[in-house]
């Protein structure tokens, strides 16, 4: 038995080049923005990075009704049912309409409240909430890109997404230049560039942000529309209980689970940014760094879910098997590779984003720390995009939510507010939570409970 399936490298790598690339473009775009914003200086970069893992939370609950659409459309194709896979895009669209208006009317009415929740720096609240309630007014159309997105990756297309990244990213480079700095000339990246701008500083950051948002979920819904596999036109918009019960069926565990970690994310950063503005600064530093290194995880990720969920659909346990085989080989090179790759040029890519020499070596030590956790972390990631596209959400939904309160949680709290200890040790019990998440799926794989056999979804 050959643990990389060579037939399989092609399929594999179809799917999941253009997500990978859409993510490295949305990385890149990330390492600008915190570049920019960060030659405005420390408070600058704090008030941003402070609420960011809020956007984890409710970006990461839209992403999980985008699953559940996955995961239904990728069966339904796979077993030949394009009608149905037609009506469920239909559906995507009225669920988008909903969710979407809803969390940008929720996200704006907390922008006040948010800061005060996150224990930022009293002295940057009003910063932060500005900025808060500015990004989210476009939330509509993220719901769009990202539900949408779903839709066409189910379908095998994930090319389309991609462009429209490429694109966004692009537009939130440009209106970057333009609103966050005045009329004059910029530094950045050891470039001296000419500009015109607004001078609106982490307002301005907020509002490209916001515009090329819109940008792109209006781009992704055209392309939804122009899709000959998943087209909505001619379906009803109407709530359809039966697909939408499907749906929500892989949805809701994969919600409650996003919802518990992101939530732990949210209190995990709380607690960071009590430690103050130097402490707050690094995390967000490092967190932008570290972001680019799990590329290959998330990119392979997509792949899984689709290729599972199409196998399932065809009824081909065999094949799904050496999928998950040359998936997860393929996962652990590709995340040693990048694992070594942050190790050796952590201190550089903090330099980046800031001057700050306690900034930049507080940021330096904890991406050494967690660079040694990498290979481990891409194994649950693609193990559980496998059984994502199988529709097994609910034992993900107990092992992540689990492994985040009890160990990630509980560990920062203990070592911060009892034993008086810093960044250090808070990114400490992150890495003790990614290397349990190893050991919960790598079991999990072990035995079996990701194949689609032990999978029911009616």
């Amino acid at each position: 038995m050959h643990l990389l399936d060579l037939s399989m490298l092609s399929t594999i790598f179809t799917l999941a080049w253009p997500t990978m690339l859409e993510q490295l473009m949305q990385t890149a775009v990330q390492y600008i923005d915190t570049a920019m914003v960060g030659s405005l200086g420390t408070r600058a970069t704090a008030a941003v990075g402070a609420t960011g893992t809020v956007n984890w939370l409710v970006g990461s609950t839209v992403s999980s009704i985008g699953i559940g659409f996955l995961a239904l459309i990728s069966q339904s194709i796979g077993a030949g049912d394009e009608k149905t896979a037609h009506r469920s895009a239909a559906q995507a669209v009225t669920i988008t309409l909903i969710a979407g208006s809803f969390l940008t009317l929720l996200t704006v009415l907390l922008s006040t409240a948010v800061p005060v929740w996150m224990q930022v720096d009293t002295a940057i609240r009003d910063l932060t909430a500005s900025y808060f309630r500015i990004f989210y007014s476009a939330m509509l159309f993220r719901s769009a890109s990202i539900i949408l997105g779903m839709v066409l990756r189910a379908a095998g297309d994930t090319k389309t997404p991609m462009r429209t990244g490429i694109a966004v990213n692009i537009i939130n480079v440009v209106l970057n230049v333009v609103f966050i700095y005045p009329s004059g000339a910029i530094r950045v990246l050891g470039l001296q560039l000419p500009i015109w701008g607004l001078g609106m500083g982490v307002q301005g950051a907020a509002l490209a942000s916001a515009l090329s948002f819109a940008c792109g979920g209006i781009m992704i819904a055209l392309a939804l529309f122009r899709h000959h596999t998943v087209s909505p036109l001619g379906e009803s918009l109407r709530p359809n209980r039966k697909i939408l019960r499907r749906v929500f069926r892989v949805a809701l565990p994969n919600m409650i689970q996003r919802f518990g970690t992101s939530l732990g994310y949210v209190v995990f950063a709380a607690m960071i940014n009590s430690l103050g503005e130097v402490s707050t600064a690094a995390h967000t530093v490092a967190n932008t760094v570290e972001s680019a290194f799990y590329i290959p995880g998330w990119g392979m990720q997509t792949a899984a879910a689709t290729l599972s969920g199409n196998a399932f659909g065809a009824k081909d346990p065999e094949r799904i098997r050496r999928l998950g085989r040359s998936l997860v080989l393929l996962e652990v090179l590709l995340m040693v590779l990048s694992g070594g790759l942050l190790f050796l040029f952590a201190e550089p890519l903090v330099m980046i984003f800031t001057k700050d020499p306690q900034v930049i070596r507080l940021g330096t030590t904890v991406l050494k720390m967690v660079a040694v956790s990498e290979p481990f972390y891409g194994i649950p990631i693609v193990v559980e995009g496998m059984m994502q596209g199988a529709g097994q959400t609910r034992l993900p939904l107990i092992m992540n939510v689990s492994c985040m309160w009890a160990i990630r949680i509980f560990g920062t709290f203990i070592c911060t507010r009892f034993l008086g200890l810093g960044l250090v040790s808070a990114w400490g019990c992150m890495i003790a939570h990614n290397l349990t998440l190893f050991v919960c799926f790598g079991i999990c794989y072990l035995r079996g409970k990701w194949l689609p056999e032990n999978t029911v979804l009616q």
